[in-house]
């Protein structure tokens, strides 16, 4: 495995220096090196590169796959910025080009910069939004980070307490600090998707915060492909809107970690950049009135619960549906949902049409039909519901919400995800429409949910007055978990555009009754030529999946069922036209088994599909590293009709057969492999020259790159990304054109459009050519002090942890800080790598701005580092985190110098506010503060998904569950004042309010000081903007106690 951690020796007085550091039993610690190309400037922070940065793209979602939890305390309203030069770049250029009339080479470059500078900075400029603030330089953070690693004396001595301060000075701190912060904002695309035109353009949709704005809406830019890169920078030079710095050489790069050179040329200067615009006229107001029709409140309940889920930090319009071929758009807002068409050829803003939908409640997750874009099917009340645009005919198409409005009268919903589906596997999709059919039939395959054995909980309302409460179902660990089936509802257009003929098909069979061990359906779908619904299957101890293929001849119609009704949700049937017919049987065509835990991903893509075989991409962590396999698999034919067979399973033996139920494997291949991680989603295939695009790790843990293998030739796998950036990328679906967002600590995110060629006749990872298009926008260098530096220091196990410090603002040498080490400390989470985070780790800029160091540490159980790395907790969550933490925290004061640890505080939320009650107890003479934010306190009181996953069923680790506790370990909190803070929303759905109470009844009982700060109207997270300034204040003036 190529080392991921390498000294810094470059500077041999800083080697010097090092040497003359008393001995320490610390394990080497290193600065990590994040090499670039030839030209590149490594500085002990990372890099520093002509290419312009960038940062994170990705659906909603959230810092690659699946679920994150460490979003819960930094996930604030995200502000956006304008692209720096729109607006003023053609005056800039004019000054710049008439300065530069009579100089030399050198006096160019410095009499450009000195007017654009002077530009930017002049009060009749046009200051950018949110006053932005500009850097006078591009080597600031080197001249800054000189001194960046040197270490300190041992017995340098302590910082001087500064005098604390009072609650309106801390305000003000908190006020000024997030203004800053504004300033490091992006306008970062998301939510990505490429439509090819009639006329040889290509338009970008994506998801973006306009300047002045705080709200999410859709945006586009136009990419005209007739034109070469040369052409188009010509127009737009002419136009003013391509950036005017030229390069004299052109720098192909560093090799890869192939040894080949990279696709495409970071530093071929100038840069074209594409406009981009607004597709909707703003603002788009609520109809008012109620429920789904926009309600007293500007979000509805299941819209914000849909929020907190997805760990969406923003308002507005947060998700879109795109069908390319017409261009019909469709999205929810203001509980509502609106449509628009986008012919590609509009002159002005498109003003979007709200849908007729259920007017009493909210209507969510709208999908367009890919047969029949006037189709849009939703859910509303826990019910599938389809309208048709054209004929403004709506129609329910099930009934399984009685209309109760209670959680114990009203358990069962269609298309609707359990709150476990959602928070612990990610899947916030519940119905799927049928790709194509040519029989005039739609159908629609649905989750019908029963959770009557699910536990019903009460909160204070949200919204409600007068003592009124809501309720929530959630299972704890070791109870009942919602219980789920799979559907089809199919139904016809008639001559009036209404739909009609509607009918509810249902298996004749029980999954539960053939796969005794079924737990959960964390992933549906259609194969491509819609002929089978697939799904992931896993048990509850989550150490087996099955991918199993249902035949759509499988859905069988019921007597009592051909209208759909609200007595044929449960029950026996008698089944339509059950014999005397062909019938495919359930199959299984991949089984994955792990004797830790399976990570669900969704890396599942059809390649082929006959009526013999089906050949598919598949990723696994068999070898202890997540990766890609190329799988052929036999399928059994169709039998000659439908007879019952005495040797098969179930109610209606002719649709199961025994020999299908285990996975028949007729070829494997390993398109990837090694000890490094192939990310959980993101899978782009070019069929027609059979590649496969990804995202993963090779090249370092830290770096998230794009590689390419060939499904011929899978010996050879190409790095298509510069070292040194981390990388968000979406591709069209030719694989033609790609998007990609990168950035570094170091850099604030840019993004830029790439062409994709092959130029060779064979094919081949070789052959691939990426042509840049342009930028959407380009970031710039943050002040030095707003760039964190990162570690990897070496536990006593051997194992190599890495760790951001944030050194204080007021950094001198010799003197020792106070720390905060800012944890998280669970699965599923990575806190440390080479990308700019910006406001999502606005705390830890507030307090280094304040004089903390402030230290983020992922220890053994974060993710990306290989399933041995992650499971060192299964089983024992609360006994070993803590662990790697402080000794990791041992080894950077050692070796660093300049951490005082007399005075180390612990912060945390969610899981980290439970490991910073842990380390309360467990390490008391280490922390001497623990601010614990939303903590777990029993794993006993939370969900089933995560905490069974991680420590099985309480059952069977009464012992891990006990130690796991922080309640078992009150009498070991201090005995001193202004050592512990709790904080908690009083409305958190997720780590319910009970966690905290409980442990302030026992501490209570044992007599132990403490401090609560609690939030009546906030979730997990916090999302009002004062709540937020509120807890920030609270966190400094409470910190002022160390």
């Amino acid at each position: 495995m190529e080392s991921r951690t390498q000294m810094n020796q470059s500077n041999q007085q800083q080697q010097q220096q090092r040497n003359r550091l008393p001995s320490s039993p610390s394990p080497p610690l290193s600065v990590v090196s994040l090499t670039g190309g030839p030209n590149a400037n490594t500085t002990l922070m990372g890099l520093e590169h002509d290419a312009v940065p960038s940062s994170q793209l990705g659906r909603n979602n959230n810092n690659g796959g699946g679920h994150h939890r460490s979003h819960s305390i930094t996930n604030a309203a995200t502000t956006s910025l304008a692209n720096l030069l729109d607006g003023f770049t053609a005056r800039v250029s004019t000054a710049a080009a008439a300065a530069a009339a009579t100089a030399t080479t050198t006096e160019v470059v410095v009499a450009a910069a000195s007017v654009i500078t002077n530009h930017l900075s002049s009060p009749t400029s046009g200051t950018p939004p949110h006053g932005l603030d500009v850097d006078e330089g591009d080597d600031e953070c080197d001249d800054c980070e000189e001194d960046e690693d040197d270490p300190v004396d041992n017995d340098g001595h302590i910082a001087a307490p500064t005098p604390n301060k009072s609650w309106a000075e801390n305000k003000q701190v908190v006020q000024e600090i997030r203004k800053k912060m504004c300033n490091l904002s992006s306008m970062v695309p998301t939510n990505v998707q490429f439509r090819h035109l009639s006329d040889g353009r290509a338009r970008c949709y994506f998801l973006g915060t306009p300047p002045q704005s705080w709200e999410t809406t859709l945006l586009f830019a136009d990419i005209n492909l007739t034109q070469s890169e040369e052409q188009q920078l010509l127009v737009q030079r002419l136009e003013g809107i391509a950036s005017d710095e030229w390069s004299p050489t052109m720098n192909a790069g560093s090799p890869t970690s192939s040894g080949h050179q990279p696709a495409f040329l970071f530093n071929s200067l100038p840069r074209p950049r594409l406009p981009w615009s607004p597709l909707l006229q703003q603002p788009i107001q609520s109809s008012g009135g109620s429920g789904g029709s926009g309600s007293a409140s500007p979000y509805a309940r299941e819209y914000q619960l849909l929020q907190e889920r997805k760990r969406l930090s923003t308002w507005g319009i947060t998700s879109y549906e795109l069908h390319k071929p017409s261009g019909k758009l469709v999205f929810p807002c203001f509980n509502d949902l609106y449509q628009c068409l986008d012919t590609g050829y509009n002159s002005g803003l498109l003003f979007p049409t709200q849908l007729r939908t259920c007017p009493q409640w909210t209507a969510l997750d709208p999908q367009i039909c890919p047969q029949n874009s006037d189709m849009i099917a939703y859910i509303s009340d826990c019910d599938l519901f389809v309208t048709h645009t054209l004929s403004g005919h709506e129609k329910r198409l099930t009934y399984t919400s009685t209309g109760r409005h209670s959680y114990v009268d009203d358990a069962l919903s269609a298309g609707v995800p359990s709150y476990v589906m959602q928070e612990e596997f990610s899947r916030y999709q519940g119905f799927w429409w049928q790709p194509h059919s040519n029989d005039g039939i739609y159908r629609i395959v649905y989750e019908e949910v029963d959770e009557s054995e699910v536990s019903v909980y009460t909160f204070p309302s949200s919204t409600a007055m007068h003592g009124r409460v809501d309720e929530y179902r959630f299972p704890r660990t070791g109870s009942p978990n919602a219980k789920s089936k799979l559907k089809l509802v199919q139904f016809v257009l008639n001559e009036a555009l209404q739909v009609s003929e509607i009918a509810i098909k249902d298996l004749p069979y029980s999954l539960l009754a053939v796969f005794s061990w079924l737990e959960y359906i964390v992933r549906v779908g259609w194969t491509p030529d819609a002929k089978y619904v697939w799904v992931q299957g896993l048990d509850r101890k989550q150490q087996r999946l099955d991918v199993i293929l249902i035949p759509l001849d499988n859905f069988c119609e019921s007597y009592s069922s051909q209208v759909s009704t609200p007595t044929d949700s449960i029950g026996d049937h008698s089944w339509r036209s059950l014999y005397s017919r062909t019938i495919t049987p359930l199959q299984v065509i991949y089984t994955e088994r792990s004797d830790s835990w399976i990570n669900v991903h969704d890396m599942l893509h059809f390649l082929d599909l006959t009526e013999t075989s089906v050949t598919f991409l598949w990723a696994s962590e068999e070898t202890g590293f997540r990766h890609l396999y190329l799988v052929t698999a036999s399928l059994l034919l169709s039998q000659a009709n439908g007879q019952p067979d005495p040797g098969s399973v179930g109610a209606q033996p002719s649709f199961v057969d025994l020999s299908a139920l285990q996975p028949r494997i007729l070829n494997k291949v390993a398109l990837t492999s090694g000890e490094w991680e192939v990310l959980a989603r993101n899978l782009w295939v070019d069929k027609a020259n059979k590649l496969v695009y990804f995202v993963g790790l090779r090249d370092t843990p830290l770096e998230k790159h794009l590689y390419v293998v060939s499904l011929e030739r899978p010996e050879h796998i190409r790095l298509l990304t510069e070292p040194g950036y981390s990388y968000l990328v979406e591709f069209d679906d030719q694989c033609k054109l790609m998007l990609l967002v990168y950035c570094n600590i170091q850099r604030l995110p840019s993004c830029k459009v790439m062409r994709v060629n092959q130029t060779c006749s064979n094919g081949g990872v070789n052959g691939i050519q990426i042509s840049l298009v342009g930028y959407l926008h380009e970031g710039g260098k943050p002040e030095p002090q707003y760039c964190p530096q990162i570690f990897s220091p070496q536990l006593p196990s051997g194992d190599i942890v890495y760790a951001m410090v944030f050194k204080p603002h007021n950094f001198e040498l010799g003197v020792k800080y106070p720390t905060v080490l800012n944890v998280y400390g669970g699965p599923e989470v990575q806190t440390v790598n080479n990308t700019f985070k910006g406001k999502h780790q606005l705390r830890m800029h507030m307090l280094a701005a304040q004089g903390y160091c402030v230290i983020c540490i992922d220890s053994r159980g974060s993710r990306h580092r290989g399933k041995r790395f992650e499971s060192h907790i299964r089983g024992r969550m609360g006994q070993v985190e803590l662990t790697d933490q402080v000794d990791a925290l041992r080894s950077l004061s050692d070796q660093l110098g300049y951490i005082d640890m007399d005075r180390v505080a612990i912060h945390g939320w969610s899981y980290g506010g439970y490991l910073s009650l842990m380390g309360l107890v467990q390490y008391p003479k280490i922390f001497k503060v623990a601010i614990a934010g939303a903590p777990v306190t029993n794993w006993e009181y939370y969900d089933t998904g995560y905490t069974e996953r991680y420590m099985d069923m309480p059952q069977n680790n009464e012992a891990g569950y006990s130690a796991g506790s922080v309640l078992e370990y009150v009498n070991s909190f201090p005995e001193e004042d202004k050592r512990l803070l709790l904080i908690h929303g009083l409305i958190d759905e997720n780590v319910h309010f009970c966690h905290t109470s409980r442990l302030i009844s026992a501490l209570n009982k044992a007599n132990k000081p403490y401090e609560v700060h609690l939030f009546p109207e906030e979730r997990h997270s916090l999302r009002n903007l004062e709540s937020n300034k509120n807890y920030e204040t609270k966190l400094l003036s409470f910190l002022q106690n160390l």
